[in-house]
């Protein structure tokens, strides 16, 4: 068979073609996997995310009651230093 002057090789040509498939065919199964434990690692790093944020927000509560803590021990300390007007200063 005779294009534009070449002799075109059927048998040729379909092998070269299932070739590049066969390698189209491989690149998409690698991509596949890739995007496979890109999401994996995603996921992962979520859920790291969320434990961190988990941990934040106890910790600031944490302090916010430790505040709160220190706050009434000094109300305490200052009740208990506070003189009774009844007796009389010396």
């Amino acid at each position: 068979m005779w294009h534009n002057g070449r002799r075109i090789v059927v048998a040729r040509s379909w092998a070269l073609a299932r070739e590049q498939f066969a390698a189209v065919v491989s690149e998409r199964d690698a991509l596949k996997f890739e995007l496979t434990l890109t999401k994996q690692s995603l996921e992962e790093t979520r859920a790291t995310l969320t434990e961190l944020r988990i941990a934040v927000l106890e910790r600031q509560r944490a302090e916010d009651a430790l505040v709160e803590l220190y706050r009434e021990r000094a109300i305490r300390r200052a009740q208990r230093a506070e003189r009774d007007p009844a007796v009389p200063l010396q």
